[in-house]
């Protein structure tokens, strides 16, 4: 539950909704808010004012496709040094792991941030090093800055898996798979994008939004504040976490993504392809462009199946059944063995759901 010094302030925010007397659906696009909300034990304390909240597609790992792990895998065992974040390591494809690749001899090392692979790769001169870029718009700008410093050395290559927020919440809405009064949009992401990208979905699909903060205490003004605009009959985009968040965000983080990155189709996990949803390195960056430079080597990635056979992270990541309505949650499918990247990551809806498993 929330902590102790927060509990009279918590209590109060549930009864103004409460008072509301509405019953909401919202879903949320970040996977430390769903975090949050399992950690904190705030599903009951929803519930209770007729607020469910479905989590989204907002960890960054588990939308990443079976494909773009098979390429990177695939890079590893051709040769080339290939560096990641943790959570990448042990996501599942059927042709193994990148922890797998390893484990048989591949070069393939877990890193922090992309300067540790700069450094690595200037320490292996001669021998190519390929940093795999995960993330949303939050992350992708410390992808974009040594190479507008001009501060790679030759060996160094990016394989970017970036990938855009809001063209996957155009996706959501269109498919009109799950009917949502609300979102609660991510705090992170709107700290470098600010509030006002999200303003479309307000005026064109008609839905009240709220930027929202990771506290608990934010979960639940956030999902007061819109239960309050279904209420009122508006459709807004509001800002929760103004504390942090600005109208037109981080301008020098923007001017990044700008000048590095540009926008192309995609796949999403669980989803079809996106249009404009993913970042590729521009042309003038394609001398440490991983798929430019390996276009052969990469031309040779096994076909994967998209999930492991039983596996339901497609559903989960697009809202339409949580973790625990998975056939493989908690039995076949656990951290310790996981069968998809929602059980991988800290941020993977199942994951989380696992971790906190009785505070539902």
């Amino acid at each position: 539950m929330v902590k102790l010094r927060d509990a009279e302030t918590a209590a109060k925010i549930v009864r103004k909704m409460k008072e509301l007397d509405v019953k909401c659906r919202f879903m949320h696009i970040c996977g430390t808010h769903q975090d949050t909300i399992v950690r904190f034990g705030l599903t009951p304390m929803l519930a209770e004012a007729g607020i469910e909240v479905h989590q989204g597609p907002g960890c960054p790992v588990c939308v990443t496709t079976s494909k773009e792990v098979a390429d990177a895998i695939t890079l590893a065992r051709a040769g080339i040094t290939v560096t990641a974040f943790g959570d990448m390591m042990r996501v599942p494809t059927t042709i193994g792991s990148l922890f797998d690749a390893r484990a048989e001899g591949a070069d393939v090392r877990i890193v922090y941030s992309i300067e540790d692979a700069v450094r690595m790769a200037r320490e292996q001169p001669g021998k190519p090093l390929v940093f795999v870029g995960v993330g949303f718009e939050t992350t992708a700008p410390s992808t974009g800055v040594p190479l507008l410093k001009g501060d790679v050395p030759e060996n160094f290559y990016i394989y970017s898996c970036h990938r855009y927020t809001l063209p996957c919440i155009d996706e959501i809405l269109g498919m009109g798979e799950i009917k949502v009064n609300g979102l609660i949009e991510p705090g992170h992401v709107a700290v470098i994008t600010g509030v006002t990208p999200f303003e479309k979905f307000s005026t064109v699909n008609h839905i009240p939004q709220v930027v929202c903060g990771f506290e608990p205490l934010d979960m639940l003004m956030s999902c007061y504040m819109l239960a309050k605009q279904v209420k009122e009959g508006r459709h807004e985009i509001e800002n929760e976490y103004s504390r942090v968040v600005k109208q037109d965000g981080n301008p020098k983080a923007k001017a990044i993504l700008e000048e590095v990155f540009t926008p192309v189709d995609r796949e999403w996990r669980g989803f079809p392809v996106i249009k404009k949803s993913a970042m590729a390195l521009k042309p003038e960056f394609a001398a440490h462009d991983a798929t430019k430079q390996f276009e052969d080597i990469l031309a040779k990635t096994p076909l994967v199946e998209k999930e492991a056979h039983g596996c339901s992270c497609g559903e989960v990541l697009r809202g339409i059944i949580s973790s625990e309505q998975c056939p493989l949650f908690g039995t076949a499918c656990k951290p310790t063995s996981p069968k998809g990247p929602c059980m991988v990551s800290a941020e993977g809806n199942c994951n989380i759901a696992y971790r906190f498993r009785g505070k539902l």
